[in-house]
């Protein structure tokens, strides 16, 4: 089979192309990043700017016809309907990397299920411009374009450090480990998933000229539905660290004060986020298999290997909001308490 990627080199979709070159498929990949991602994988490549329409969409009407193709770079509408130009007609299975982060936020009912609204608010435009991605596909979809719409939620790979809301990973490893005080996001019981890029890039390689998944959209987001400070503490563990020291901050508070840094954390990160993904445990035979406390171990493992933990840098940013945060609440406590004895 003749698969295209569209990307093919990044987190997830190395992954992808790891799967897919395994199990003996034709591979492409059209990126211009600098890897040399053909040895690696022993795949053709073309070199191009997604960017620039009338040179891609050239670049791909001379490659001929794929089987598939997945675009795991479309993040705007212009991509979408460049892709919609050059492939309708021209392939027999388009898959979309989408995200879970199109849905309205609170949803209404947990676990989100794939028919959810999908109204994400205009200044959250990384899930903006997706959710109009998919309204362009899906229009595509209604006359005939064969797509399938995979939503990964958040996706860490054994170099990662996804877990610092501000600042490097590292640095927020570092302080977990030396018992120091942590930003945890409001009370730190809203619900978060993560899962390991080999768990998402096999359900994306299923995907793959899988009849019964044209049409559809999937969620492939982790299953262990853990609060952040949960998450926390098991990078604790994974450490071996002293117990967690938190510093609980209000997420609206929060990305006013560092509204560059952390307005992912209003947007979103407050928000539970848990995902029903029967249909791509039917359809996909998708399976959450590496869990977070053993990442985290081998994300500790990566890092200490390079001594990028204990050589990390601190956050200035990061540590002024939390002495300025454990300041004014015990400020607070001082001028406020005195009225409660009254």
């Amino acid at each position: 089979m003749k698969v295209l990627i569209i990307g093919g080199s990044g987190n997830i979709s190395t992954a992808i192309t790891r799967n897919l070159v395994e199990r003996g498929e034709d591979v492409t990949l059209f990126n211009n990043d600098s890897k040399d991602v053909e040895s690696e994988f022993k795949c053709k490549r073309i070199f191009g700017d997604r960017t620039d329409f009338p040179r891609f969409e050239a670049q791909m009407k001379d490659a001929g016809a794929f089987d598939c193709v997945i675009d795991m770079i479309c993040y705007h509408p212009p991509e979408a309907e460049s892709d919609l130009r050059v492939f309708q007609g021209n392939v027999g299975q388009f898959i979309f990397c989408s995200t879970v982060d199109v849905y309205t936020k609170p949803a209404p009912l947990y676990p989100v299920r794939e028919n959810a609204e999908r109204k994400p608010i205009p200044a959250f435009e990384y899930a903006y411009h997706k959710a109009l991605c998919e309204q362009i596909f899906e229009r595509g979809r209604d006359q005939g374009f064969p797509v399938t719409i995979i939503r990964p939620a958040a996706t860490y790979n054994d170099t990662s450090c996804p877990l610092g809301l501000i600042g490097s990973g590292q640095a927020l490893l570092k302080r977990i480990r030396q018992g120091r005080p942590v930003i945890v996001l409001g009370n730190g019981q809203s619900f978060w998933v993560s899962t390991h890029r080999d768990d998402v890039g096999r359900a994306f390689a299923n995907a793959v000229g899988n009849p019964k998944a044209i049409g559809h959209a999937y969620h492939v987001t982790g299953e262990e539905w853990m609060t952040w400070e949960g998450y926390y503490k098991a990078a604790v563990r994974a450490l071996k660290a002293p117990p967690l020291n938190p510093v609980f901050i209000p997420a609206k508070l929060l990305a006013r004060m560092a509204p560059n840094a952390a307005s992912w954390s209003d947007w979103n990160f407050q928000y539970d986020n848990i995902f029903d993904n029967t249909a791509a445990h039917t359809d996909l035979d998708f399976r959450y298999t590496i869990p977070w406390e053993e990442s985290v171990r081998r994300m500790v493992n990566f890092q200490d290997k390079s001594g990028a933990i204990d050589a990390a840098l601190e956050d200035p940013l990061y540590e002024k909001i939390v002495s300025t945060w454990l300041k004014m609440e015990e400020q607070l406590v001082e001028e406020i308490r005195p009225f409660d004895a009254r």
